[in-house]
């Protein structure tokens, strides 16, 4: 059975440094290395500040994060009850075009893809999200 943790947190970008420190925390005590680690708190982090700006647009809503280790994956999961939303559904953005043709933002689900091996997506029973970030320890 794997070890896990849970951080449940208010969805506010003031919670964004506890969160890392959570993620970051967490993966270090399951054994991750420093670049697994680093990255996924970056995923994390992109992932809850989408929710946050996307998903609740500034409403009041919670945001629970389980961090586990099974076997050689870690497994980051992240819930909220705001409008269903799935990130892997989004395009990549066309990083060929010039920054200034760009739309600001919309980077977010492009690194949280580059930083774990696998983004899944599922709306809840209740309605809501969960979101999983699985990144191999290999």
């Amino acid at each position: 059975m794997a070890e896990k943790s849970i951080l449940r947190v208010a969805a506010d970008l003031s919670n964004l440094a506890s969160i890392r420190d959570f993620v970051r925390r967490t993966a270090k005590l399951s054994g991750g290395g420093p670049a697994l680690v680093d990255d996924l708190v970056l995923a994390v982090d992109e992932s809850v500040t989408n929710i946050i700006m996307h998903g609740y647009r500034g409403q009041p809503g919670e945001i629970e994060i389980e961090v586990r280790k099974d076997e050689a994956d870690f497994v980051v999961t992240l819930r909220d009850q705001a409008p269903p939303f799935d990130p892997t559904r989004v395009l990549p953005p066309d990083l060929k075009l010039p920054l200034e043709r760009r739309p600001p933002g919309g980077l977010g689900i492009f690194l949280t893809r580059q930083a774990v091996d696998h983004v899944m997506h599922r709306v809840t029973g209740d309605g809501g999200n969960e979101l999983r970030l699985v990144k191999h320890a290999n």
